[in-house]
């Protein structure tokens, strides 16, 4: 480990293979194992002096959890006030103890804000020119707005004609400079994997969800919802497209509960897009390789990936916690995202209806109880998307 990466991060952080369990010491351009080729993962000291007394004295939102983030106190960190956002209860469409967490009310509205203060504040720390990003859309509108805060160049390489306006649009008012390449996020995602984390360029810190340091940010809500609930739900339902952030938040409970401060643990539901659902095929024929979807289709834009990079953190996770993957039509989707809307006033994109929508099929199919207490991810704001409001949603008179 350089001096520089031993500032970063806390004393006794490591990263581990998340297949062989190769181990080592934290390094921030790490992302492959050098046995065999899987994903790290963070893996936190195994004792921590959090308290959610003295936590609570702070600010609502991702670094109110300093002491549970793997960098170290001396960082000052690149933010925006992320986190925090509500925990909504949905009543009128579903059963008492159903809560949206509404990821639209994040600085770009979307939950990639919580790994990219982390992730920003990493590439800062690094004194690199800039980042760099693959992006359905919302990582690129995070990257870049996070980015121009730090005063850092902005690259993001996203599939030509694949990505949502809103989000095309905060990308370019934050300056990014925008890179489009042929296929679907797959294509874009090997184009940034190649370019920089195979050919071992340095000029520019790649913060897509193969590294694990970005999703230390995202694994805060977690935290957020045992802060409001006092307690961990019994369901967690989580869009999964590259499958980072359900590992992440799975991880936030696993590191709370293997601390002492939660006495029992969440089950992790991941949603997915029929005509994008790899995971859901992967877990229904049990197998321990990724059946992968050339070319995923549905409206919801932020979760139409058929090869996803944490596909076996995101296997794991919802393994280890005895939960499963459910898959959704579009139709149900946007039915979700209308009823969202109209009976809850929540406005979010389609890929965060997905949860509803997953939650209801779940319902149906016996997998979860009418009274247990659950949490519905909303990833991102409905302005994210105005094109699929315009075409579903009819004119009020």
């Amino acid at each position: 480990m350089s001096k520089q990466s031993n500032a970063i991060f806390r004393d006794g952080v490591t990263l581990r293979c998340i297949a062989c369990n190769y181990t080592t010491s934290a390094e921030p351009w790490l992302f492959l194992c050098p046995k065999c080729g899987n994903l790290m993962e963070v893996v936190m000291p195994s004792k921590n002096n959090f308290s959610w007394d003295v936590a609570r004295k702070r600010r609502f939102g991702v670094w109110r959890y300093r002491e549970l983030l793997p960098l170290s106190n001396d960082v000052e960190p690149i933010t925006m006030g992320e986190g925090g956002t509500p925990l909504i209860s949905v009543n009128r469409i579903a059963n008492r103890g159903v809560f949206v967490k509404f990821e639209g009310a994040n600085p770009t509205g979307s939950f990639k804000d919580r790994g990219m203060t982390v992730g920003i504040t990493i590439a800062k720390s690094l004194g690199v020119e800039g980042v760099i990003v693959a992006s359905t859309g919302n990582t690129a509108a995070s990257a870049a707005a996070y980015a121009a805060r730090a005063g850092l160049q902005c690259v993001v390489v996203l599939p030509r004609g694949g990505v949502a306006r809103g989000k095309l649009a905060q990308a370019l008012l934050h300056g990014a400079k925008i890179v489009e390449v042929d296929g679907v996020f797959d294509e874009a995602l090997e184009e940034v994997f190649t370019e920089v984390v195979l050919n071992g360029k340095r000029d520019l810190y790649p913060l897509n969800s193969y590294n694990p340091w970005r999703l230390e940010g995202q694994k805060t809500l977690a935290f957020e919802i045992v802060d409001e609930l006092e307690e961990p739900p019994d369901y967690v339902f989580v869009p999964v497209g590259n499958a980072g952030n359900i590992s992440a938040i799975w991880k936030g409970f696993k590191e709370l509960y293997n601390y002492g401060l939660i006495n029992r643990l969440p089950r992790m539901i991941g949603v997915q897009a029929e005509g994008a659902a790899p995971l859901v095929r992967t877990w229904a024929l049990k197998s321990r390789s990724l059946m992968a979807i050339e070319k995923p289709v549905t409206i919801a834009s932020a979760i139409r990936i058929g090869k996803p990079v944490n596909w076996l953190k995101a296997l794991k996770a919802v393994e280890e916690s005895r939960g499963t993957f459910v898959s959704v039509s579009d139709e149900e989707i946007v039915k979700s995202m209308k009823d969202l809307a109209m009976y809850e006033g929540i406005g979010v994109e389609p890929a965060s209806a997905a949860s509803l929508a997953g939650y209801r099929k779940a319902l149906e199919l016996g997998i979860v109880d009418r009274d247990s207490v659950t949490v519905l991810v909303a990833t991102g704001h409905a302005l994210k998307d105005p094109d699929t409001i315009s075409k579903y949603f009819s004119r009020g008179e």
